[in-house]
């Protein structure tokens, strides 16, 4: 394949539940080698539009091609997926539960199966029987099984669910180390905001079943029309706050980080500001750029709270 074909692109995708439009005329554009986090507030559309892109679930209007590949059956044999709380034959170990998988695949070999056990940390552990695994546990053996067929994309829905901080951060590096080290393609859906940042390059937002930013990170949370912030500490904080109130360019949107005034620099550059303060007689002890972040980002745009 050109390396300029997508690993994933969806194109119009719509799914409607009776009069209830889950997915409404959804576009994304993955490309080889992206992490990409798919992110949107609880009920926004995300696993629905997974379901959808996967297979498992029909689509109402729009296609969908991996690598290329437009039918179901051709796109399937390119990803490993796991959608929601992954389920697995209880009685069954591990290994057993990935050699189904395989079979369901029909490629792949033992060689496969220990890779994929050894890559998520279950080494060791997978010939027990899954009905003793803990909820992290199933989480490494459901990616596992998105892992095992080795696909060229895989697509997770909350991979670190049941995962303390440690857990979640061997996950973000695993996933890591696959994007590098082996050119997988990975689309995460999470609401863990804050590993999505330290994860992925793109992200997609989704709002009531539709794209409303998509993009490198850096460049969204750059982007044009988002509002510059500033921490601005002064000894006499009340002179401050008068000069701030004077200034039309700048609003007190909050306290900032120990005590000084979180400004919104609406229509002034922070030097301007700086030195407009200066000149009204106020001692600045503190100019703090306010670094935006993607949970700033996914609030500024989306209509709910996070989920």
């Amino acid at each position: 394949m050109a390396s300029d074909v997508p690993a994933l692109e969806v194109v119009g995708l719509t799914r409607r539940f009776g009069a209830r439009v889950a997915v409404d005329a959804l576009s994304i554009r993955v490309n080889p080698g992206d992490v990409y986090g798919f992110l949107g507030p609880n009920g926004a559309g995300k696993t629905t539009a997974i379901r959808c892109m996967i297979g498992l679930i029909r689509k109402d209007a729009g296609t969908v091609s991996i690598f290329g590949e437009s039918d179901p059956v051709a796109a399937r044999r390119h990803i490993g997926a796991m959608v929601e709380t992954p389920a697995f034959h209880p009685w069954m170990s591990a290994r057993d539960n990935l050699r189904r998988a395989l079979d369901f695949h029909g490629r792949g070999d033992a060689a496969d199966i220990n890779w994929a056990i050894d890559r998520v940390g279950l080494k060791g552990r997978e010939d027990e029987k899954v009905q003793t695994y803990s909820l992290g546990m199933r989480q490494r053996l459901g990616i596992a099984r998105a892992l095992v067929a080795r696909p060229k994309l895989m697509i997770l829905d909350e991979p670190t669910n049941g995962l303390d901080p440690r857990g979640m951060k061997e996950i973000r590096d695993l996933l890591d180390n696959l994007a590098r080290t082996e050119g997988l393609t990975i689309l995460i859906s999470s609401h863990l905001l804050a590993e999505i940042q330290l994860l992925c390059t793109r992200v997609g937002i989704i709002d009531k079943g539709r794209m409303i930013a998509e993009g490198d990170v850096a460049e969204l949370l750059a982007g044009k029309g988002r509002v510059e912030e500033v921490d601005v500490g002064a000894a006499d904080v009340a002179a401050l706050r008068a000069a701030l109130d004077a200034e039309p360019g700048a609003t007190v949107v909050g306290e900032g980080e120990d005590g000084r005034l979180r400004v919104a620099l609406e229509a002034v550059g922070p030097a301007d500001l700086n030195r407009r303060l200066v000149q009204a007689g106020v001692e600045i002890d503190a100019f703090v750029p306010v670094r935006k972040s993607l949970e700033d980002l996914f609030l500024d745009l989306t209509s709910r709270e996070i989920t």
